[in-house]
């Protein structure tokens, strides 16, 4: 009996054992699931706080980019205010000088002073036109020449074939009428000093028409 029973209790112990090993290899598993939660709750707290410092980073960048543009934007308007303001600087001497000048002339006094103040003024009025001037200057030079080129080799065309339809004629004249070889080489001469004119004429109209032009602007 008492064999039976001491069996009975190791076998007792042995399923006690058993269910310690199970319970040790559960919470053993339970240990390392609970360390690899930990570690990935790490790596995604890690994650999310380089995303924020890239967003910090990126929201600095677009501020600093943003100030630098507006402090660009305002030295413009700046250097603009400035612009105007000197140009309404200018405008009322102008106009301050022509009172003086009228004033001057009307009574009689300080005229001469008065010009030289206007001349002053005009001296600065045409610097303030002459970078307009030089812009436009080579571009229309360029264009008359053009023109003139274009002309010129119109003329000269009607010129050639002026001298072909005279020489035909000549040929048929000489057959038909019997016309003095004199006559007709003077009438030949005649014709190439009018078309010859023609384009002097040509040409010393687009001189004056360039002067015109730019006594125009001196004008303006």
């Amino acid at each position: 009996m008492e064999e039976e029973r001491l069996e009975e209790e190791l076998d007792e112990l042995e399923e006690e054992l058993e269910e310690l090993k199970e319970l040790d290899e559960l919470e053993n598993e339970l240990v390392d699931e609970l360390e690899e939660f930990e570690e990935k709750e790490l790596e995604e707290e890690k994650e999310l706080e380089e995303e924020e410092l890239e967003e910090e980073k990126l929201e600095k960048e677009l501020k600093e980019d943003k100030e630098a543009e507006l402090e660009k934007k305002k030295e413009e308007e700046l250097e603009e205010l400035k612009e105007l303001e000197q140009l309404e600087v200018e405008e009322e001497e102008f106009e301050e000088l022509e009172e003086k000048l009228e004033g001057g002339i009307r009574g009689g006094e300080g005229q001469n002073e008065e010009l030289e103040e206007l001349e002053e003024l005009d001296e600065l009025e045409e610097e303030k036109l002459e970078w307009r001037r030089r812009r436009r200057e080579e571009e229309e030079e360029e264009e008359l020449e053009e023109e003139e080129e274009l002309e010129s080799r119109r003329i000269r065309r009607g010129i050639r074939g002026r001298i072909g339809e005279i020489g035909g004629g000549i040929e048929g004249l000489e057959k038909e009428k019997k016309l003095d070889e004199t006559e007709l080489e003077k009438e030949l001469e005649e014709e190439e000093l009018e078309e010859l004119e023609k384009l002097e004429e040509f040409e010393e109209f687009e001189e004056l028409k360039e002067l015109e032009n730019w006594r125009g602007e001196e004008r303006k």
